[in-house]
């Protein structure tokens, strides 16, 4: 059983049973979509939500009430699976914002009245603050892929975010617009680190760099490239160029490999 003070908007998570993965925190940012058509886009939005760190998706009304288990929501949410299980679907957008303190609504047709428009970037820089020190809930409102958000809908918000687009085609798949929300939403809250996909190159040494250098040098005077009676500054150019390419062990091996080859070729016996 909740505790007694626990709010029932923010869903909370059982701890995991031993052997499995720990489930999702409290999260207090919200996805709400009114009135989705197309169970892509809903399985689509759970992917956007998940690779940003975000758990939270209340539908109001979709168009199938089954979405969230078809096989192209399925599909489309591509792994993130999780996300879609955890998710309500509720009947009207007030049982969906219940406990969220900050809307933001997101429209592109343009209203002669209603909250302030803004682009996501500063509208987060001032909200980020909020959240991460003071708790704040917010909740991001997107409408049907068709016709959008109703005026009624928008009036309530807070905010009106607006994706900055090219002025002549600013139409967005709606979990496009999910993603580039959930995207600038993470970077203000402070982002996650990039993770190194390959290991760390292991320079080559000063020494390597001239052993190749050297190899290079008998391999251009075997094939009449370089004159060894006049050099000129070929060679302290080659060596200028290799220090500036700041290359890898692996590197100075392909390079040597390369000259052994050209001088076999050529009828001349590596000595290097």
């Amino acid at each position: 059983m909740p505790p007694a003070n626990a709010d029932p908007s923010v869903p909370s998570v059982a701890p995991a049973p031993p052997g499995q993965a720990a489930a999702l925190p409290r999260d207090p940012t919200r996805f709400v979509l009114v009135r989705t058509s197309h169970p892509g886009n809903v399985g689509a939005t759970a992917r956007a939500m998940k690779v940003m760190g975000f758990s939270d998706l209340v539908l109001v009304q979709p168009r199938f009430a089954d979405v969230l288990s078809r096989e192209e929501t399925v599909a489309m949410a591509s792994g993130a699976a999780d996300i879609l299980t955890r998710a309500r679907i509720v009947e009207t957008l007030d049982e969906a914002l219940v406990g969220m303190q900050h809307l933001c609504a997101t429209a592109m047709t343009p209203r002669d009245f209603g909250p302030p428009t803004l682009a996501p970037r500063p509208c987060f820089d001032a909200l980020a603050p909020q959240a991460l020190n003071d708790g704040l809930r917010v909740a991001f409102v997107f409408g049907s892929e068709r016709f959008g958000l109703s005026n009624e809908d928008v009036y309530r918000c807070h905010t009106c975010l607006s994706i900055p687009t090219r002025a002549e085609y600013g139409s967005l798949n709606l979990a496009q617009a999910v993603q580039l929300i959930a995207y600038d939403w993470r970077q203000a809250l402070g982002g996650f680190d990039v993770t190194p996909r390959t290991a760390p190159a292991n320079r080559a040494s000063a020494d390597a760099v001239q052993g190749a250098l050297t190899h290079w040098q008998q391999t251009l005077v075997q094939i009449g490239f370089l004159d060894p009676a006049a050099p000129k500054k070929l060679l302290p150019r080659l060596n200028h160029l290799l220090n500036r390419a700041e290359l890898t062990t692996e590197e100075i091996h392909i390079l040597r490999g390369i000259a052994r080859s050209v001088l076999q070729r050529s009828g001349s016996t590596p000595t290097l």
